[in-house]
């Protein structure tokens, strides 16, 4: 067998990156994505695509934020991985696949090809998510009206509930970035992603109960891809009453107010209680998504 070639791609062969089968069905996925061609790469053999990855960010990103198509054809795991580790910029991995992918021999079989191509370049598993989608029709989710919102201009009244919030968390993203520097540096890159979308500041909002005791904040978002759910976080002392689906039912209705005919959202699978907030609130599972993370030490 003839050695891989990788190569980067651009405006001239950009046309080779399609050149793959996609069984997964990650072109759909990505419909509203824009991806550069030359943060796209390939791997040839004997002329024909064996791999691909698509390297992702937002559209003023001087660098990619993650890996977020990885394609790998049947018996090409080194190739793939070859892929992955040749690559100039080493960040996140992220596999979206169908809902359901373990129970379909064929679509398990693809996914374990992609897995098994990360792992041989150094990629460990960090997470397993799931991605959904709300549209009007299903419903608007009932806003029980227990709590008021409100703006809130000050960005450390959020910092101090991020804080707070991800003293407890279970979001394995978190959970990665406080072993990294602790609870300060989990709060300060959640605030930085919410200024990075590209929706307003002032959609931000807190929440209190009629007392005026604090409870939480949700960010209605927008990333590149459209409307979002971008953060529902209940404060410690306020959790055990249920908040949280108050918090997604009124982040839900903002961006429907806003115009929004979709709402997109993602939890971490292991989050059992923000999963069962969504499935109340009528979000579909529409895809699962499988976070890989390039391994260190």
């Amino acid at each position: 067998m003839t050695e891989s070639v990788i190569r980067a791609l651009d405006e001239r062969d950009a046309h080779l990156f399609d050149a793959l089968p996609d069984p997964l069905g990650a072109r759909e996925g990505h419909r509203t994505t824009r991806h550069r061609p030359d943060w796209k790469r390939v791997a040839l053999r004997d002329g024909a695509v064996v791999a691909r990855g698509a390297w992702w960010g937002g559209p003023d990103d001087a660098e990619p934020l993650n890996i977020n198509w990885f394609d790998v054809a049947e018996g090409e795991e080194e190739a793939g991985a070859e892929l992955l580790r040749s690559a100039p910029r080493q960040v996140e991995l992220e596999l979206n696949l169908p809902g359901g992918w373990r129970e379909d021999p064929a679509l398990h079989a693809a996914a374990e090809t992609r897995f098994t191509a990360a792992r041989k370049a150094g990629y460990e598993l960090l997470v397993e998510r799931f991605l959904y989608r709300w549209t009007p029709g299903c419903g608007l989710p009932e806003r029980p009206g227990r709590l008021v919102f409100r703006p809130e201009p000050d960005d450390e009244v959020f910092l101090d509930a991020l804080r707070r919030i991800h003293s407890v968390t279970l979001d394995a993203h978190a959970l990665r970035s406080i072993e990294e520097g602790g609870v300060d540096q989990a709060a300060q890159e959640e605030l930085d992603f919410f200024h990075w979308c590209p929706s307003p500041r002032e959609w931000w909002q807190v929440a209190h109960t009629p007392q005026g005791e604090p409870v939480g904040i949700h960010i209605p978002a927008r990333n590149p891809s459209g409307p979002c759910v971008g953060f529902i976080g209940v404060l410690p002392q306020q959790r055990g009453h249920g908040y949280a689906y108050d918090l997604l039912a009124e982040c839900t209705h903002f961006l429907v107010e806003q115009g929004a005919e979709f709402v997109s959202a993602a939890t971490d699978q292991g989050n059992f209680p923000m999963a069962a907030n969504f499935t109340k609130a009528g979000f579909p599972v529409v895809r699962e998504r499988i976070n890989f993370q390039p391994r260190t030490g």
